[in-house]
């Protein structure tokens, strides 16, 4: 197994943790089209699995998508890892794979100079809020909330404020 790759069996699920590869793409964009997430293109998805796949990772089960990480190191903050969309499978939901998901993922060679894990999240994200500030309770550091974009940058008039939860620093 390659050091991008871990098998995790849980209650007789086996669930692989992969780098992902364009060919997820598809998959991931339908898992959020059957989902609450906000919907981008297709094409997204292809791009971070194509030019980000060192900051994202894939859940599969039975060579099936389950859940995914989407996320990227901003430039002006190379300490920083940026969550941009997390999803899981209903069929997935409540079992914590979104955490593992997360927790994997810091632990891979592109994170090794990640200190601080930054997410937006609305404030009726109820399952966000709880994924993120677990992921500090586990850790053992902080989980800050701050104002980052007010819902008059959205276009139309359904987009909450996005707030930034900042979790760390963690220690490697």
């Amino acid at each position: 197994m390659s050091p991008n790759n871990a098998t995790i069996t849980q209650n007789d699920q086996t669930l692989t943790f992969e780098k992902p590869t364009v060919e997820d793409g598809s998959a991931m964009w339908e898992l959020v089209d059957n989902s609450t997430l906000d919907q981008n293109s297709p094409y997204k998805y292809i791009m971070m699995c194509e030019f980000f796949s060192e900051t994202c990772i894939v859940a599969k089960q039975e060579d099936q998508l389950v859940g995914f990480v989407t996320a990227f190191i901003p430039p002006e903050k190379s300490d920083v890892l940026f969550i941009w969309q997390v999803g899981t499978d209903t069929s997935q939901q409540g079992k914590g794979v979104a955490s593992r998901l997360l927790n994997e993922l810091l632990t891979r060679e592109g994170c090794e100079d990640v200190h601080y894990v930054e997410a937006t999240v609305t404030p009726s994200n109820k399952a966000s809020q709880s994924l993120f500030k677990r992921l500090a309770r586990d850790h053992n550091t902080n989980c800050e909330v701050s104002e980052c974009f007010s819902e008059e940058l959205f276009p139309g008039d359904n987009h909450e404020e996005e707030e930034t939860y900042r979790i760390g620093p963690f220690s490697k």
